[in-house]
């Protein structure tokens, strides 16, 4: 769904500022290579959200729901991809290895290259605590690009977290059990606790007494870290952060976490031309026979209106996914 909205390239560079900044996954789409009549410009920028939200210009009616399809499988890959729009008997033994041929069947015979990367957030660290422990994994994590957030152990709550924070509980004996408290009452992504087994057993006992849920108590990792032997407070720092490192290499951290479902648009495919397109009011629908059929543009719903059995007699099925 497109927001409505003409943004030009650079307005799409600072909107993918702000969505960063908010820790929403998204994937940029930028058009390297145009031949007309195509109404995507070299250099058109767009972003795709993860709910399939697009804010920029990328092309037309016909290239706008196959980038905004595609843009949605790179955020949940992780892997960028480079496509080519356009009938592929046209271009042949010229498409390079690696590059995706999705035919277009529109009206227009122009084509594009466009390759949508993956934009995934800095994770979002919050600390509690005021050793120096604390605030030496604060300087590292910022160091990473991280966005942390130190908070001294009376001031940190619930409210400083959301679906997608990184807890580290760093109180040591100030207040532990109600920092571990207001953590797992937010349900954030990962809660660690800085403490021994035997202390973080207590903890978790101690708060089930209180009718915490057991689930969530049991997400509280004690002691939080790689086990690098003895060590400095300060080396400890660098134990959780190895750890948290190593868990979001594995897709452990956020954003997101495995096996969130993303609701996917209704599809259709055109009876005409044979795109697929997003059911919706947008994509000009047609009642015939008991069925509703969809376009990718008013010219093909046109064609159909005038003679509906030549295109569903040809084969053309009506279909959604």
């Amino acid at each position: 769904m497109t927001n409505g909205r003409a943004i030009d390239r650079w307005d799409v560079i600072d909107r993918a500022r702000e969505l960063a900044r908010d820790g929403q996954e998204f994937a940029l789409a930028t058009v390297v290579w145009r031949q007309g009549p195509s109404s995507g410009q070299q250099g058109a920028r767009a972003i795709i959200t993860v709910e399939g939200d697009l804010h920029g210009w990328i092309g037309g009616a016909c290239a706008e729901p196959v980038v905004i399809r595609e843009a949605r499988e790179v955020i949940r890959s992780g892997e960028s991809r480079l496509l080519l729009l356009g009938a592929a008997e046209r271009f042949g033994a010229a498409v390079p290895d690696g590059m995706a041929v999705i035919p277009i069947s529109c009206q227009s015979e122009g084509a594009l290259e466009v390759y949508i990367e993956p934009v995934v957030p800095a994770p979002h660290l919050v600390i509690a605590g005021r050793s120096p422990m604390a605030h030496t994994l604060a300087e590292l994590a910022t160091a990473l690009g991280w966005r942390t957030e130190l908070r001294d152990g009376p001031e940190f709550s619930s409210t400083d977290l959301d679906a997608r924070s990184v807890v580290i509980i760093a109180t040591q004996g100030h207040g532990d059990e109600e920092a571990v408290e207001h953590a797992v009452a937010a349900d954030p992504a990962f809660v660690g606790l800085v403490a021994s087994k035997r202390r973080g057993e207590a903890i978790r006992g101690y708060l089930a007494d209180r009718g915490v849920p057991q689930d969530r108590l049991d997400r509280v990792r004690a002691p939080v870290g790689l086990d690098l032997g003895h060590t400095s407070h300060r080396e400890i720092a660098v134990a959780i952060l190895a750890e948290l490192v190593r868990l979001r290499a594995a897709g452990e951290l956020p954003p997101g976490r495995p096996g969130t479902p993303v609701a996917e648009p209704a599809q259709a495919t055109d009876p005409v031309c044979g795109m697929t397109v997003t059911a919706g009011a947008s994509a000009h629908p047609v009642e015939h026979d008991g069925a509703t059929f969809h376009f990718c543009c008013v010219g093909c719903r046109d064609a159909f209106v005038r003679d509906p059995g030549a295109y569903i007699g040809a084969g053309h099925a009506h279909q959604e996914v």
